[in-house]
């Protein structure tokens, strides 16, 4: 259990990270989005 909680609080740490590079650089966020669709499909 202390390990899902550890990983749930690392997912939401890089979500907070992700949010705030997409404040600062939105052509940074493009490009991440186009490299995981590129990836998924």
């Amino acid at each position: 259990m202390r390990l899902a909680k550890g990983l749930g609080f690392l997912a939401l740490a890089a979500l907070l990270t992700l949010g705030f590079l997409a404040y600062l650089r939105p052509a940074f966020m493009v490009d991440l989005t186009n490299m995981v669709l590129a990836w998924c499909g």
